[in-house]
């Protein structure tokens, strides 16, 4: 008799998250919610691999990945147990800190790249200059990138920023190296963001760069990136695309 928890939770195959990593999040999730109890044995390795859809290689992966954590103890011969006590520091899968897409997707070990569509430096328009504080027709330094997690496409991002903070920053390749390893290189420290999110549906040009439709849903965040002096430094609109991007957050009552 197999008096053993079930473990449920949606697999996305071709999803930018491997499978590994969607297996660690549904087992740490059965965990959260008090499916899988400390001190309990996990199902089965041949009956997870049937409830969560995948190989044994890709369960393994994610098994060791929470042992690693802390999460789960391996027993030779018997299983895979929650641990007795939880971990004192748990990694947050979304943290709430300033970071950008090349540190998240380091974080969650996936691999990032960026398909450059623009990088050029023309006059700022009075809407921009307003934005970041500036004369009409301050050099800005236009960057508009496809940002990709192993490969597939997650967002469509402009930046706009004053092309004096970075002299040389058009002789920079942007389709590996992250904006925010450029901008400390040359001494900038962006260290507040404030952001309006809303969602809408891909315009064509989104549609084209996300390969979605036209009309589909985005996720569009806007952002003004400040300094220590509370000085604007960049501004960003980026198009998520609506079915491979979360955003997780939490609020307290004072």
């Amino acid at each position: 008799m197999n008096d053993s928890p079930e473990v449920s939770g949606a697999m996305v195959p071709g999803y930018p998250e491997p499978l590994w990593i969607q297996a660690v999040q549904v087992i740490q999730g059965e965990i959260d919610r008090g499916v899988l109890l400390p001190g309990g044995r996990l199902p089965p390795e041949r009956q997870l691999c049937q409830q969560l859809g995948i190989s044994r290689v890709t369960l393994r992966k994610a098994l060791n990945s929470l042992v690693e954590t802390g999460v789960l103890n391996p027993s030779h011969g018997r299983g895979w147990y929650v641990a007795k006590t939880v971990p004192a520091a748990r990694k947050k899968e979304w943290p709430n800190t300033l970071e950008s897409f090349s540190e998240t997707a380091a974080r969650m070990g996936l691999t990032p790249h960026s398909k450059v569509l623009r990088a050029e430096t023309s006059p700022a328009t009075i809407d921009e200059a307003e934005q970041l504080a500036i004369a009409p027709g301050t050099p800005l330094f236009r960057l508009e990138r496809v940002r990709l997690l192993e490969g597939v496409a997650i967002a469509l991002d402009v930046t706009r920023l004053r092309q004096a903070l970075v002299p040389d920053i058009e002789r920079v390749d942007f389709q590996e190296r992250s904006l925010y390893a450029t901008l400390a290189a040359a001494g900038v420290e962006p260290v507040r963001a404030d952001s309006t999110i809303e969602a809408t549906k891909a315009d064509e040009r989104a549609a084209e760069h996300l390969d979605l439709a036209s009309g589909d849903p985005v996720l569009v965040m806007r952002q003004v990136a400040l300094g220590g002096q509370r000085e604007p430094l960049f501004v960003s609109t980026i198009q998520y695309a609506g079915d491979r991007y979360r955003l997780r957050t939490s609020f307290a009552r004072s």
